[in-house]
């Protein structure tokens, strides 16, 4: 006669207090997304970046021997809002009044946003902050320019490449499992995503935290992750239904979460690791993006172990798979 195997970690225990974080979490991301919506600043859910709006950017580095003289956003915007630029090609100058600015580094860097601008105009931007602000370090000057119309079909692609992946996984995991187990993978797919653009949306509200296509590649990025890691737990369930069929599906659960708890724990933070670091030494370029990966990953970590798993004997769901493996 076989004993059933006693795990040491019952995820089940728990399930109230996994479903109170993740709930909360959930319906802060909602509210973050909703407010950044009805932002008339923003307008949309979250706060889009150069590569969706389209525009100029411009990024100024000062040359300071010591400490920077201090500047201050709003001063800067009002140099623009004041400035009178050279019309191009008989067209009337873009109106600098909305631009902005974050002043970075401790005053040592400035990054513009600004409409679109022809490189004649933002020459004299250039040449203006040049006179205002000291002299500028021109290996740290950056110029980068996306049309509106590019800027729009950008966007257009993202939404669409989103939408196709997630139909994708979707389809694959309802042909591969049970439609339980397809559609509470599917709810940590959601649960994943929603909270990654979550943090988003209040970055965007809080410190002005903008996204750009590389927010949707972190998106995809976190749900075949998300997927990956709640399909690990059903086939555990899966290959140990034989052996423990007897038990109730809550103890089959915990069994299944305590014998994959120490793979997901050292996967995900081996995937941290190289993500910490590019956040820590990698620059500004990729810092968002790496910060996107992380919150996706740690989300998806977390829901694998305590929202997918707990989820199942609400359903009393017999076994994960369609066909023997």
């Amino acid at each position: 006669m076989t004993h059933s195997p006693s795990p040491r970690f019952r995820i089940s225990r728990y399930r109230r207090l996994a479903w109170l974080g993740s709930g909360l979490a959930c319906l802060l991301s909602v509210v973050g997304l909703a407010l950044s919506w009805l932002n008339p600043s923003i307008g949309f859910p979250l706060r889009p970046g150069l590569d969706f709006t389209g525009g100029t950017q411009i990024q100024l580095e000062r040359i300071c021997e010591a400490a920077c003289a201090p500047l201050t956003a709003p001063a800067m915007q009002q140099r623009l809002a004041d400035l009178a630029l050279p019309p191009e090609d008989l067209e009337r100058a873009p109106n600098l009044g909305s631009a902005s600015v974050q002043v970075l580094d401790g005053g040592r860097s400035l990054l513009l946003r600004l409409p679109a601008l022809s490189p004649e105009q933002s020459a004299a931007v250039i040449a203006d902050f040049t006179t205002a602000i000291g002299p500028l370090d021109s290996a740290g000057t950056a110029i980068n320019t996306i049309g509106p119309t590019l800027g729009s079909q950008l966007l257009q692609s993202s939404v669409i490449s989103l939408l196709v992946s997630f139909a994708a996984i979707a389809a694959y995991i309802t042909f591969r499992y049970d439609r339980v187990f397809a559609f509470l993978a599917l709810v940590c797919l959601a649960h994943d995503v929603l909270i990654t653009c979550g943090v988003f949306a209040w970055l965007g509200l809080l410190l002005g935290i903008e996204v750009d296509s590389l927010f949707a590649v972190s998106l995809v990025t976190v749900a075949g992750y998300s997927v990956n890691d709640t399909v690990v737990v059903f086939d555990r369930i899966r290959e140990q239904k034989t052996s423990l069929g007897q038990l109730p599906v809550a103890d089959q659960v915990d069994v299944a979460v305590d014998a994959t708890l120490t793979r997901s724990l050292y996967t995900s933070l081996t995937t941290l690791l190289p993500l910490l670091a590019v956040i820590f030494f990698g620059g500004s370029s990729l810092f968002w993006f790496a910060v996107a990966l992380t919150v996706g990953i740690a989300v998806g970590s977390w829901s694998s172990i305590g929202v997918a798993p707990t989820l199942l004997p609400l359903f009393n769901a017999p076994s994960p798979a369609r066909s023997a493996a």
